[in-house]
């Protein structure tokens, strides 16, 4: 059975319920073949089954802290690193990588329920933004030029700088925080009051912000190598390339499209726990499709820390994966140590490490863990 059949196949199976009476999404027009859409309530049906009971982490997060978070992709591209199944912790960082990666279908966990909530409200704003200056006004609350279409071709600075000049529209965000709420609370997802409440402060905070907007942690100091909303959107990767999810147009239509297909799935979820990642895995081989790229972010250092990184990697075992899928890692030389792959002029350093690798276990320390088998960044050998 092809792969198209076998994920159609999937959908009616395990989802007729829930989609009885109602028609899915079209597909966007360049979304991969293999992939049906999902209807919202089967999308809902997906988050609850995967997702396990949210735990606590002292941070907002609502960007992320790792400026150098695309010096990868090029090496990603050298790799082939494309297709399948992507799964990725945190907020929209992945999606830079998923708008370069293509996969299939996404799926993104993390132990806060925070962070479901917020991957709502972005794929709400995106709906309704088909240009990427719709998208960053609706973000920050600014009312959109008469003519965004003008827009569609410009270079990620212009769209930045426009962001920056434009006010917040306040007429216009009570009538835009009513659209989310109501955007969201169709997607399936039950939500209560205080879920709803937790996505409208998040879309405040980047209202009032606007580009400012750092990352913020709850228990910890604000770091100077903590880049702002401007510098991640603006950023490069190791050919000074812009190459943000926001940098193309195409790359961001791909993007809204497997959002609108329902194929982004948030889930809440421990990368140690007992439930969430290998029900991942269990809806991939369903869904025929094998793990082609998985960003973990720093969260095994903290898993280290906790003693469950063992755990981690059982879970990481089972995940079907392809023969060249990979880990996109970040690194904080928080002791002092720092990174072979490191980049001059960045703190933290991002990696690629292959998934067999990892999967392998057998380490000693987490120095090992972000050093053995990573991948080169630079052509020719040199990391």
């Amino acid at each position: 059975m092809s792969s198209r059949r076998r994920i159609v196949a999937w959908c009616l199976a395990v989802f007729a319920a829930a989609c009885r009476g109602e028609s899915a999404r079209p597909l966007a027009t360049d979304a991969p073949a293999a992939v049906a859409a999902l209807t919202d309530s089967a999308f809902g049906a997906l988050v609850a089954r995967i997702s396990e009971a949210g735990g606590y982490f002292d941070t907002d997060n609502l960007i992320s802290n790792e400026r150098a978070y695309l010096k990868v992709i090029g090496a990603l591209e050298r790799r082939g690193v494309h297709g399948g199944a992507y799964v990725g912790v945190g907020p929209d960082q992945n999606f830079s990588y998923i708008a370069h990666i293509r996969p299939a279908v996404a799926f993104l966990i993390d132990i806060r329920r925070d962070n479901l909530l917020q991957h709502l409200l972005l794929r709400a704003l995106l709906e309704r933004a088909p240009t990427r200056l719709e998208f960053l006004a609706g973000l920050h609350g600014r009312a959109p030029p008469a003519e965004p279409e003008a827009w569609r071709g410009r270079p990620i600075e212009d769209l930045v700088a426009w962001i920056d000049h434009a006010p917040a529209d306040t007429v216009a965000v009570e009538a835009l925080h009513a659209d989310i709420a109501a955007a969201v609370a169709a997607y399936g997802v039950p939500l209560s009051a205080a879920d709803q409440a937790t996505i409208r402060r998040f879309h405040q905070a980047f209202i009032d912000a606007g580009p400012d907007l750092r990352f913020t942690s709850l228990g910890r100091a604000p770091r100077p190598y903590y880049p702002t909303y401007r510098q991640l959107a603006l950023e490069t990767d190791l050919d000074d390339r812009p190459a943000s999810y926001l940098a193309d147009a195409d790359d961001y239509a791909f993007l809204r499209g497997l959002e609108m297909d329902g194929l982004v799935v948030p889930v809440v979820g421990d990368l140690a726990g007992d439930h969430a990642l290998r029900e991942i895995g269990r809806v991939m081989r369903e869904m025929d499709v094998r793990l082609s790229a998985f960003y973990v972010s720093n969260v095994e250092f903290y898993l280290w820390q906790a003693g469950t990184f063992p755990n981690w990697i059982a879970n990481l075992a089972t995940l079907p994966a392809s023969d060249d899928a990979v880990i996109i890692r970040s690194y904080f030389p928080n002791f002092g140590r720092r990174h072979p792959s490191a980049v001059p002029g960045y703190y933290a350093t991002q990696m690629l490490q292959p998934v067999s690798t990892l999967a392998a276990g057998g380490f000693d320390d987490y120095w090992e863990v972000v050093t053995r088998g990573a991948l080169p960044l630079a052509p020719g050998g040199a990391r």
